[in-house]
């Protein structure tokens, strides 16, 4: 029997565990928070934020929000592996009202506009060819408390993100069943609702894209079934792009022809036409263009800022690295504030979308240093010294500074 073919047959105690998460998604900051307290560096200083452990499926997370759910993932976890666990997994959320209750066996994904509607269970889909593959999910505006001047929106550290082993079956392979007909583009949604009349949220991606063989339609996550709060029963993955193309709780897929006009799609996740998503701090008439592509970058994952740590003659370094839309070439570290650089040692390669371990030894002296990585992609791109800037704080690209002190 297949190992994810079980779940199916316990759908009522699958439902009675997303009524117990209800509760505590519904109870507000006292109920949701641990009572630690994570320390983020941001562009304006240290800031405080509230560690939570009451949602359902989840370990011990940055809270961010509430309702809907924004919950980020602690750096020190990413210093744990190459795939972030399930339980400590980044949540976004855009409308309060989320699904809490899947009847695994009532669910369908219908797929219209092509040239027979085509309605599909979750036992048929997992009778399907499947494909897997590991990629980062990463939030649009990862790392906007960062940016300098500080924009509104979700003041995410680095934790807006996560490497997981995807598991599902290709877009491709369900569009054909449905015959894609003239379409031009793809829509997506999923089972979360607004609660007044504005558009849902939904996001499409050009045919020639959806057909490309790697988008996904995953019903699991590092070998197990998606948790609640990443998307179960199935969500879209977009590898490569960032996590707003990635719908949660997929339930409905479109072929249509012509310019999306959902507010999602035309309006929203709007970036800079110029290099890096780039303008200067304070503009707002600008050429735009849907966000897309991640670009490459890294993180030092084995010392927090702000940091201090006990001295000895060389600091060992860990970090994890990411190329984007492809693979790292090379990550190479400082612990001099970026004056001289050394190549790290890149761990095992697990695609081209996934992250990348890194580790080094660097001679240090006593006192306050910066430590940095520097990461290049497979096409040559390199992660810039200097920050880029849009309102939106949206695409964040620099070498990240982890201050640190040696004592």
């Amino acid at each position: 029997m297949d190992r994810l073919d079980p779940f199916l047959a316990r759908t009522l105690a699958r439902r009675r565990l997303l009524t117990g998460g209800a509760l505590t998604l519904a109870g507000g900051a006292a109920l949701a928070q641990s009572g630690g307290m994570a320390q983020l560096l941001f562009s304006s200083g240290p800031e405080q934020r509230p560690l939570t452990s009451g949602f359902p499926g989840k370990g011990e997370m940055i809270l961010q929000r509430n309702r809907p759910p924004l919950l980020e993932t602690p750096l020190s976890v990413f210093d744990q592996g190459v795939f972030t666990p399930n339980d400590r997994f980044f949540v976004r959320w855009h409308w309060a009202d989320i699904p809490l209750d899947v009847d695994a066996d009532a669910f369908r994904l219908t797929i219209t506009g092509g040239k027979q509607p085509v309605s599909l269970s979750l036992a048929d889909i997992l009778k399907m060819p499947r494909i897997s593959y590991a990629a980062v999910n990463q939030c649009s505006g990862n790392s906007r408390g960062l940016f300098d001047p500080r924009v509104p929106g979700a003041q995410w550290a680095h934790g807006a993100m996560g490497n997981a082993m995807w598991e599902g079956v290709a877009l491709k392979t369900l569009l054909e069943k449905a015959g894609v007909s003239t379409a031009s583009h793809v829509r997506f949604g999923g089972l979360d609702k607004p609660l007044t009349q504005v558009d849902p949220f939904e996001k499409s991606l050009a045919l020639d894209h959806a057909m490309n063989g790697e988008v996904m339609v995953a019903f699991a996550m590092n070998g197990e079934q998606l948790p609640l709060l990443n998307g179960f029963p199935l969500r879209l993955i977009v590898p490569g792009w960032y996590s707003t193309y990635w719908v949660k709780s997929l339930n409905q897929i479109e072929l249509f022809s012509g310019k999306d006009a959902n507010y999602w799609m035309a309006k929203a996740y709007q970036i800079p036409t110029a290099a890096g998503a780039n303008v200067t701090p304070g503009t707002t008439d600008f050429a735009k263009t849907p966000i897309s592509t991640m670009n490459v970058r890294s993180w030092i994952t084995s010392a927090e800022p702000g940091a201090r740590i006990p001295y000895a003659d060389r600091l060992p370094l860990r970090g994890i690295a990411m190329g984007g839309d492809t693979g790292v070439k090379r990550v190479e570290v400082s612990a001099d504030g970026g004056q001289t650089w050394q190549d790290a040692k890149l761990d095992k390669d697990q695609g081209r979308y996934g992250f990348r371990r890194f580790e080094a030894s660097l001679p240090v002296t006593r006192g306050k240093v910066v430590l940095m990585s520097r990461a290049t992609n497979a096409d040559g791109a390199v992660q810039p010294m200097k920050a880029n800037w849009n309102p939106g704080g949206y695409m964040r690209n620099c070498v990240e500074p982890c201050p640190v002190e040696i004592a």
